[in-house]
Parts: structure tokens; C-alpha cells; sequence
């Protein structure tokens, strides 16, 4: 299954590879990460790979979302096809 994290705060060194890290740890593969930043503020979306191996959607949600108040951001996983669904036009 293919999921979307979105990832937005005040940039900082560190946000790319703690996030990584933390998805490694649930053996989630990345796929495509795009990301930027405009005056000050950090904007990613990241798409992975989840397999039979990985951590339940569930806990993964619960393990980004914990991460990003650690480190100071907003991080939200969602599987694609709910991203897909809440901004199809």
C-alpha cells in the first residue's frame, strides 16, 4: 500500500532524516520525496511503500505524529487513496 506524509514547520536541520530514519525503523520504503522551503517554513510530501513486513497503518500514524510534535512540526500520514480522495478537484 502506498502512503502520503505531509510535512510542514519551521525548517530546521535534521526534519529529512529523523522522519527517514523513523520510517526505516517501520521497514517503509520512500519512494518519491519533494520538498521545499519558503522564508523559513518547511513544506515536504513524501510518498512510501508499505509491505506485508511494515508496521500497521495505525501505528505508523501514531509513530509520525509523535515524531513531528518531538521535532516541532506537523506531520500527517494518510494512505494515498484518502489523500487522493480529500483533494481531488
Amino acid at each position: 500500500m502506498k502512503i502520503v506524509l505531509t510535512i510542514v514547520g519551521m525548517d530546521k536541520v535534521g526534519i529529512i532524516a529523523k522522519v527517514s530514519n523513523a520510517l526505516a525503523g517501520m521497514n517503509i520504503n520512500i519512494i518519491n520525496i519533494n520538498q521545499n522551503i519558503m522564508q523559513g517554513f518547511f513544506n515536504m510530501v513524501l510518498i512510501a511503500e508499505m509491505s506485508e513486513e511494515s508496521a500497521p497503518l495505525a501505528v505508523a500514524k501514531e509513530t509520525m505524529t509523535k515524531l513531528g510534535e518531538e521535532i516541532g512540526v506537523e506531520i500527517r500520514l494518510q494512505s494515498e487513496e484518502i489523500f487522493t480522495a480529500m483533494h481531488r478537484i
